[in-house]
């Protein structure tokens, strides 16, 4: 909105979480083998000599650095020998992609009180193609490839709560329904653009006790009429909403503007990790994905801005 201006109050804090967010450090001190290196398991077939740790910090740091595998186990190596561990070895490139395909990635989260507000979204992460001046001077090829990560942020901290990644094909509806049910926090609201105005949509929102807040599409038909004796759907209200004082409006006295939120989730997630995925396989891009999205909340953990309007 043209004039509207934004002050932060915790400027000095905020100021030293934005350094403390590029503060890289790696830890290998004298019980490192202890977590570097897998236990026996018993099960059959070859052991794992690296454990989930190793292979996830490795891996983390490939995606903080945009290094490809065989550079960041050459880093590893060199931190190894200029730390003097002899002992200590690095999975090679071929480990770690084979590992990165099973590896389970958490985002840490704050511990939190009560309900959340969640606003979901998605984005389009290129895997190959032509640079941008070959594609100015030639135009797109067919050759183009994207995934679509989808997130949902808590409202209030800026936390990503959930992400998924999937093909370019498939519609944000289809996948928000199973990331509803990957969230361990009750939500009370779920805010989301038209891409989500579908009644799979509402009804998955509906199942976990959520309020939907999504603003029906241009040119959209009530669904359930007025004389129905079924209570009203919630969407059909918005709608009727809409159409007596304006989407605008409805959007002011929703709190709708607050989904921007996960627009500027996304923002950060390009900015410090760029807008494309380097691995090859789907098990693959979706780890590295998640392990971006791993970084990004201990990023905000560290710090965020505390604004407010100046009029």
């Amino acid at each position: 909105m043209k004039g509207v201006r934004y002050k932060v109050r915790n400027w000095p804090e905020y100021n030293r979480a934005l350094k403390d967010r590029y503060s890289f450090t790696l830890w290998f001190n004298d019980g490192v083998r202890v977590a570097w290196f897998a236990e026996p398991t018993g099960r059959r077939g070859a052991p794992l000599l690296y454990s989930d740790v190793a292979i996830e910090c490795v891996l983390t740091t490939r995606v903080l650095l945009r290094l490809p595998l065989r550079g960041c186990e050459g880093l590893f190596r060199s931190i190894a020998a200029l730390l003097g561990h002899q002992t200590l070895t690095v999975p090679d490139y071929s480990t770690l992609s084979r590992r990165g395909k099973t590896l389970q990635v958490k985002a840490p989260l704050a511990s939190k009180k009560g309900a959340i507000n969640m606003v979901v979204d998605s984005t389009g992460l290129k895997l190959y193609g032509e640079g941008e001046w070959k594609v100015r001077m030639h135009g797109k090829s067919k050759r183009r490839t994207w995934r679509k990560l989808h997130i949902g942020v808590d409202e209030a901290t800026g936390e990503i709560l959930v992400s998924a990644l999937t093909t370019a094909d498939v519609s944000d509806g289809e996948a928000l329904p199973e990331m509803l049910r990957e969230v361990d926090a009750p939500v009370t609201k779920v805010s989301a653009d038209g891409a989500y105005d579908h009644k799979e949509v509402y009804a998955a929102i509906a199942a976990i006790g959520a309020q939907a807040l999504i603003p029906p599409r241009k040119g959209a038909r009530i669904w359930q009429h007025g004389n129905s004796k079924a209570p009203a759907l919630e969407r059909d209200e918005h709608l009727r909403r809409i159409r007596q004082g304006g989407r605008r409006r409805w959007k002011l006295e929703s709190g709708y503007s607050r989904r921007s939120l996960a627009e500027t989730a996304f923002s950060r997630i390009k900015r410090f990790f760029g807008d494309r995925l380097h691995a090859r396989d789907f098990d693959n891009q979706a780890t590295e994905a998640f392990l971006g999205v791993r970084a990004l909340n201990i990023m905000t953990a560290a710090g965020m801005p505390d604004s407010y309007l100046v009029n």
